[in-house]
């Protein structure tokens, strides 16, 4: 998207603002299906916990993907977009047993990642097919507090129990139809995945009834000028090569499945935000937004970060500015990064917004969370309205003390 656009979605809506350009949503789901247009069963499951909107949802679903889900929520919302229940996989960690029961009980895919879990569901409801999760205890990201697949992880059946795995399954004579695995975000290294496969495919042999191949996802985008990412075509080459020969070896047509979250929405999401107040330290210019960790956190909790821009005097001279927020907290966005220069009133724009952004945001020091709006088909579409204090108090109950 043009500054300009951006600029007059800000004038139209208001800031701070979250926009997500559908057509870059669509590129991204589309160049993933070409990179394994040679699977004859490929299932992109998005992971909806990137970014939960409707409207979103909908997109999704018109290009033709699933959904991941991680709670009974998400699930509601997925089938409130539409989706069908064999559309969507559930994958939750630490949630109670009536909970996974439950998304059981509306026909959607469960996939289990503890071995007292998985013996009481098998010995419940046998008949129910059920993913397992594994961790293949290699982490093929670079982010320690993104990645799920190293030895302490919370996440996943370790490989090494499989043999307990098999005595429950043997002992329940519950049906397993898929094995699954995602070992963190941030996949830099596309031969260290391809060994986590291996290890996968290494403890399917062991299923005979499989019906698909859960890869995960994590494929790294580009967050800033010159930043590494994933090379989905080069995974898609060799993953979809040895994937063939693991089909031929297993003897029958599985699906192989992804669950990208990041990948699909990241790049099409802009955080727009109005300077509130240019600040001269003895040290430091301060450029503070109308916003704060309660819309965008990333910075604050990854340490990620975003290129920002301002798209009010996109050609100016580069100064270097401190972005920092409104909220009573240290809650800085960027140090000492060269931005053209700001004034009172311009709008800075975050890139890379789409994903973990606005679902990770809260109304801590009782401030609304944004609007959303969808830039399709060269028009900005209100997809969800700014908060109000209305909102605020609707589920409060005010006694009398």
């Amino acid at each position: 998207m043009q500054p300009k656009e951006l600029l007059a979605l800000a004038e139209e809506f208001g800031s701070p603002l979250y926009v997500y350009d559908a057509t870059t949503i669509e590129h991204q789901y589309n160049r993933l299906t070409t990179a394994f247009s040679k699977v004859e069963r490929l299932r992109i499951n998005y992971a909806m916990k990137a970014l939960s909107n409707l409207s979103v949802l909908k997109l999704l679903k018109k290009c033709g993907s699933g959904l991941d889900t991680v709670s009974f929520q998400e699930v509601q919302l997925g089938l409130h977009a539409g989706f069908s229940p064999d559309k969507i996989i559930f994958t939750p960690n630490g949630v109670s047993f009536e909970e996974i029961e439950a998304v059981a009980e509306l026909g959607v895919q469960i996939n289990i990642d503890n071995l007292s879990v998985l013996e009481h569901f098998g010995t419940k409801h046998p008949k129910v097919p059920v993913c397992i999760r594994i961790n293949p205890h290699v982490m093929a990201g670079g982010n320690e507090n993104i990645s799920v697949g190293h030895i302490d992880s919370k996440f996943g059946i370790s490989i090494y129990q499989i043999p307990h795995v098999l005595r429950i399954v043997e002992n329940t004579g519950m049906h397993i139809n898929g094995i699954h695995m995602h070992t963190g975000s941030d996949i830099l290294d596309i031969e260290v995945f391809l060994y986590a496969a291996e290890i996968l495919f290494d403890a399917a042999k062991q299923f005979k009834e499989l019906d698909f191949l859960d890869f995960g996802s994590g494929f790294k985008v580009p967050y800033k000028k010159g930043d590494i990412e994933t090379n989905i075509e080069e995974l898609g080459k060799k993953l979809t090569k040895r994937f063939l020969a693991f089909e031929k070896e297993y003897g029958r047509t599985l699906t192989l499945a992804f669950e990208p979250g990041k990948f699909l929405v990241s790049e099409a999401g802009f955080f727009l935000a109005k300077v509130n107040v240019v600040k001269q330290t003895t040290s430091t210019v301060f450029a503070g937004i109308d916003s704060g960790f309660n819309h965008l956190i990333r910075p604050m909790f990854y340490g990620s970060q975003h290129t920002i821009e301002n798209i009010s005097n996109p050609k100016g001279k580069e100064r270097f500015y401190t972005v920092v927020g409104y909220i009573c907290e240290t809650d800085t966005f960027a140090n000492n990064r060269r931005i053209a220069e700001i004034k009172e009133g311009d709008i800075l724009c975050f890139k890379n917004a789409g994903a973990y952004c606005y679902s990770m945001s809260s109304n801590y020091n009782s401030r609304f969370k944004p609007a959303e709006v969808l830039w399709k088909d060269g028009k900005g579409h209100l997809i969800s309205k700014r908060e109000t204090f209305e909102d605020l108090i609707k589920n409060q109950i005010m006694i009398e003390v």
